[in-house]
């Protein structure tokens, strides 16, 4: 038998069972909490921190990805200090990489009222794009290391392990054992990366083929042509 814990969520109060996330709470209230690497169909790991709350008594802001409710709980999904944390890492998120294909991620700039300039500074992420595969290419310079497209090819979903965070710090990015091709490694091509990527760093190859403009007929010679290159080897 479940458990009910009671709290108050932005003075409202709000009864769920024991092992609810603050997000999942939240949503109970009425109250939309903004995420980036969070993903319903995605184990929750706190790696954004954009979707932080302040809870009463608590020294730092919780993540609501993954803190759980606790009964009593006087929660604030809002606040100066909330708006702060959240701007900054918008801001942050903005000076290091390309956002111009992330609207979930645009509209949050605006929302928190964001300076995308404000860290001129920054070094900004340029790795070359990775054109390696008829499917789909990779380009880092829009990934913000959500880690949404590992998870998937993980034990989340697909269970063929191709991609990995590697290397550290700034030099962090997403890789591939060895750093080989894609179709080198365990990758079966299903498309479930791509699905869950808010950013546009993984894009479909015939999309970003025709973002550089060549015409459909372009692309299925393309197509063709690759197909009768890899029946010969």
């Amino acid at each position: 038998m479940s458990i009910d814990v009671h709290l108050t969520i932005d003075g409202q109060p709000v009864t769920v069972p024991a092992g609810t996330t603050l997000l999942q709470a939240a949503a109970e209230a009425g109250q939309a909490i903004p995420t980036i690497c969070y993903h319903e169909h995605c184990t929750a790991n706190a790696l954004c921190r954009l979707c932080v709350v302040e809870v009463e008594g608590a020294r730092v802001l919780a993540p609501a990805c993954v803190a759980q409710v606790s009964d009593g709980m006087q929660v604030r999904t809002r606040g100066e200090r909330v708006d702060r944390s959240r701007r900054t890492i918008l801001e942050m998120l903005a000076s290091a990489v390309d956002l111009s294909e992330a609207p979930e991620i645009q509209r949050q700039l605006e929302a928190y009222e964001a300076q995308p300039g404000r860290f001129p500074e920054a070094e900004r992420r340029e790795p070359a794009l990775i054109d390696d595969n008829p499917m789909f290419v990779r380009d880092y310079g829009q990934c913000v290391l959500c880690w949404r497209c590992v998870q998937v090819c993980a034990d989340d979903a697909q269970y063929t392990f191709a991609i990995n965070f590697e290397g550290r710090g700034y030099a962090t990015q997403i890789g591939t054992f060895f750093d080989r091709p894609l179709p080198e490694t365990t990758c079966v091509f299903c498309g479930q990366c791509v699905g869950v990527c808010p950013t546009g760093a993984l894009k479909p190859k015939r999309e970003w083929l025709l973002e550089q403009g060549q015409t459909p007929d372009e692309i299925m010679a393309l197509t063709r042509s690759e197909r009768r290159r890899k029946q010969r080897k």
